[in-house]
């Protein structure tokens, strides 16, 4: 069963979309085992979900996996992914690569460090692999619209929000860019989190960050995440592109065609597929099967059959961009990045000492 073999390091909210995407995809991907930190953890996690777990590090290095999903405390995801892949596992890490200055400069070293060549990490950035954006990021980059010169995007937080305004603006991972931004906090009705779900009209204060990234190559994009959005039917997502020749607003698109007359499509309605993958939906959300798809890219990279899904250097750019933003809205001053620590020599990243 399966011919991708992988196991879980971590059984909190996080792993269960790992799970979920296993069961769902038995001819494709394997669980041998999730490895927990306690016995009373191991035998609640199998028998509340029917998966096998263990205590074990040996066990879990002796299946020889394809990869190990690394879905533990944010704090904790560098260290733990450094520590399987020098059991020689490939490692494909939850998001963000690195939470902290120390984390990435560590993480950094790790990385281009001679005795480490081999050592092989994905991030799990999923947010480009979402049917939609794939999808919408590919019109963009057939060039109806042209040149790209800016978006507002109110999809994705902090990481994922930078790897998003990557994508549809076309910015290298090495560019530099000035970000500034607030945090405001609105009156919400409560509706939905990971746990509970709540229909009594009780209000909470919620908290939105602003922001605008400006890139050395002049493109511009203004980024907005409510902490309600992923979860809330009242807090939507939004997206607009825009390039010389049009725009894209959410899924319609604006633009000239040959002869510079204005033209409108959709890009999406009814029962129309504009993306799906290889092997089918299969009953999965649209953020199971972004993760899928990383996953089986993840194993083939394993393997030597393909080149990383997410490089290395877009995950540490989008961490370091998270840093940044944080520091921005903290502050509450225009925050540089700073090239002259990072560059990009044979495909890694590499501190300046």
């Amino acid at each position: 069963m399966g011919k991708y073999h992988f196991i879980i390091i971590g059984s909190g909210w996080r792993s269960l979309y790992y799970v979920r995407i296993a069961k769902a995809m038995p001819d494709i991907l394997r669980l041998d085992a999730m490895y927990c930190r306690t016995q009373e953890k191991a035998d609640k996690m199998a028998e509340e979900f029917s998966i096998h777990t263990t205590t074990s590090i040996e066990e879990c290095v002796g299946y020889k996996p394809d990869f190990a999903v690394v879905a533990v405390n944010k704090t904790s995801i560098c260290d733990v992914s450094i520590e399987w892949m020098d059991r020689g596992i490939t490692v494909l890490s939850e998001t963000p690569a690195a939470l902290d200055m120390d984390s990435l400069k560590k993480l950094y070293r790790y990385h281009m460090s001679d005795d480490k060549t081999d050592k092989k990490q994905v991030v799990a950035e999923q947010y480009r692999e979402y049917p939609y954006n794939k999808a919408r990021i590919n019109l963009v980059n057939s060039g109806v619209l042209g040149d790209i010169s800016c978006l507002n995007i109110s999809i994705a937080h902090e990481y994922h929000g930078f790897s998003l305004i990557r994508a549809y603006l076309g910015i290298k991972p090495d560019e530099n860019y000035t970000v500034s931004g607030k945090i405001y906090e609105f009156p919400t009705t409560q509706t939905l989190t990971r746990y509970d779900k709540f229909t009594d009209g009780r209000t909470a204060p919620k908290k939105r960050c602003v922001a605008v990234f400006e890139f050395e190559s002049g493109k511009v994009a203004w980024y907005d995440f409510d902490s309600e959005q992923y979860r809330s039917p009242i807090r939507k997502n939004m997206i607009k592109v825009q390039g010389v020749r049009g725009e894209l607003i959410n899924n319609e698109l604006y633009y000239l065609d040959e002869n510079n007359v204005g033209r409108k499509e959709k890009i999406a309605f009814g029962d129309k597929i504009i993306y799906e993958p290889v092997w089918g939906l299969r009953g999965l959300s649209e953020d199971e099967t972004a993760i899928a798809t990383l996953m089986c890219k993840t194993a083939e990279y394993s393997r030597g059959q393909a080149l990383p899904p997410y490089s290395l250097e877009n995950a540490l750019a989008d961490a370091y961009a998270a840093i940044l933003l944080d520091e921005a809205v903290r502050t509450s001053n225009k925050v540089s990045s700073c090239i002259e620590k990072i560059c990009i020599a044979k495909n890694k990243y590499l501190l300046k000492k």
